[in-house]
């Protein structure tokens, strides 16, 4: 056995159909194409969407709302969290590079500071955001707030 042996499989090489050669190929007069319409016609290309004239799936289905082009999204994370972080390391400063180091944050996120749990330490926290009820919580318990911006 060598390469000038070597042949397709029997059945896997076909001769193309020629259309629109005559009555006598079966594939003659309308060339497969049926009789008038848009889609019997050269140059005809149907646009994305089209449904034959029914009403199509994006005009039916009802809009509502809008994307906020400026909207920035944080990832939420609670001051129990913090408060966690901070005992099992012994920190007194917890900012982006402890988060990112303990796994909860990526680089790219930006970092809102939530009022759930509590802070029984003075902590200094840096995050992008603090909501109102985290900012106080943190500062009744002797700590300080640094916002980063962005």
């Amino acid at each position: 056995m060598d390469l000038s042996n070597l042949k397709p499989a029997p059945g896997a090489v076909t001769r193309d159909t020629r259309i629109g050669r005559g009555p006598g190929s079966g594939k003659g007069g309308t060339s497969t194409r049926g009789h008038k319409g848009a889609k019997s016609r050269s140059g005809y290309s149907r646009k994305i969407g089209f449904e034959g004239g029914q009403m199509p799936l994006q005009r039916r289905l009802p809009k509502w709302g809008f994307k906020n082009i400026n909207r920035k999204e944080y990832k939420a994370i609670n001051l129990t969290l913090i408060a966690a972080l901070a005992e099992a390391k012994s920190l007194t400063k917890i900012g982006l590079e402890e988060l990112r180091a303990a796994g909860y944050i990526n680089k790219r996120q930006l970092v809102k500071i939530l009022a759930n749990g509590a802070v029984s330490t003075a902590l200094t926290v840096e995050a992008h955001a603090f909501s109102a009820a985290a900012q106080k919580a943190i500062e009744e318990a002797g700590g300080s707030v640094i916002k980063i911006e962005q």
